[in-house]
């Protein structure tokens, strides 16, 4: 009798454009659920909790704006629900970016695996970046901050805020509470998990605490700041890894990021520090949203020096790295005769990178990709 061996085929491996397109499928029905509750009596109520922005309050016309009247909104425990639901547009909205734009971009330009996540983590932030610096932009000319700046702090607390204003606040804490899933739906590596981690849990942290304290027009101004700066970094690393020679966009961002910490210092202190302390009503109100007293100020501003002397340190230290590294690449080196065979001699001088030095992006460098993939 014939003896059937074994099959020894492995399972067949999902790639990772099918779990993408997987998961925003379900993700899109999910989505499409909520909107199709528009449509049927019994569960609009339900649905619109989820799709529209709640708590909204209708102020009457008055004799200096008689031609309307003004629609006006405040933040409620609903708001969570509106955060959901946005949450779920933002993965889709990330899953088709990375579908039609990233993922081409990759197979014409054959990156590695390490400069394939990093390629793919700053096409998703730049275009996050620009759309929210260019919406923020125009919630500022709108509402008149740029020629204005005692609005920051004047009529402190200002726990009304127009359609644009609420919806920019859902909008990103929708997408920074959208970026714990891709966490894994990106399958990232268990080493990068801690440090994506902690910059998604800064931003949460420091946009709920605006959005709550009723310090939206100041959250508003600095992470309109922020974003324009570190669009700048992305959008150079995308450049570089095109091209290893580009290196200006890199040598502006470090100036603008040097300044952005101190505009964002100077602004918090001229509103918290010297606006709100000057204010008049200074008493805990939660019925009104006011929190301008003392030890909540004082933690406003903790909070942020803190926050800005942890991003400086990264830089410096990350600077500091670089200069060695430059500088160790440029020092002449002093030529010894061989004492080993010619293939270990070669071999010794690569594998550290250049010279027998590591590049200022370590894994990144093409180089050393070009090295580990073959």
């Amino acid at each position: 009798m014939a003896i059937r061996k074994k099959s020894t085929k492995s399972p067949p491996v999902l790639s990772h454009e099918f779990v993408l397109q997987n998961h925003a499928d379900i993700v899109s029905c999910v989505a499409m659920v909520f909107l199709l509750g528009l449509m049927f009596e019994i569960t609009a109520k339900a649905s619109i909790i989820f799709v529209t922005l709640q708590y909204n309050v209708t102020l009457p016309a008055t004799e200096e704006q008689a031609t309307e009247s003004a629609f006006l909104y405040y933040y409620g425990i609903k708001d969570l629900a509106t955060v959901f639901f946005y949450m779920l547009v933002a993965i889709i909205i990330h899953a088709i970016i990375q579908e039609y734009v990233l993922d081409k971009i990759n197979r014409r330009m054959h990156f590695s695996k390490t400069k394939h996540s990093k390629f793919n983590e700053s096409g998703q932030l730049s275009a996050f970046y620009l759309f929210s610096c260019v919406w923020g932009t125009f919630i500022l000319i709108s509402e008149n901050y740029i020629s204005d700046p005692t609005i920051l702090w004047r009529a402190y607390p200002h726990n009304l805020m127009t359609f644009q204003m609420k919806f920019f606040y859902i909008s990103q804490l929708a997408y920074w509470f959208h970026a714990f899933p891709e966490l894994y739906f990106q399958k990232t590596k268990k080493e990068d998990i801690p440090r994506q981690l902690v910059y998604i849990g800064l931003y949460l942290f420091h946009i709920a605490g605006a959005y709550l304290l009723n310090l939206n027009h100041l959250g508003l101004v600095l992470l309109v700041l922020h974003y324009f700066v570190e669009f700048l970094f992305h959008i150079s690393r995308l450049f570089y890894f095109s091209d290893e020679k580009y290196q200006k966009g890199f040598s502006l961002w470090a100036v603008l990021f040097v300044l952005g910490r101190l505009l964002t210092l100077i602004l918090s202190v001229l509103t918290v520090g010297f606006g709100l302390a000057r204010a008049e009503n200074q008493k805990l109100d939660f019925s009104t949203g006011n929190f301008n007293v003392l030890a909540v100020r004082i933690a406003v501003l903790a909070s942020i020096c803190i926050t800005q002397a942890f991003m400086m340190w990264k830089f410096i230290n990350f600077q500091l790295r670089r200069w060695r590294e430059h500088s160790a690449f440029q020092a002449p080196t002093v030529k010894k005769k061989p004492t080993v065979t010619k293939g270990r001699s070669s071999r010794k001088g690569t594998e550290n990178g250049v010279n027998g030095t590591v590049t200022s992006n370590g894994a990144d460098c093409p180089r050393n990709r070009k090295e580990k993939s073959s």
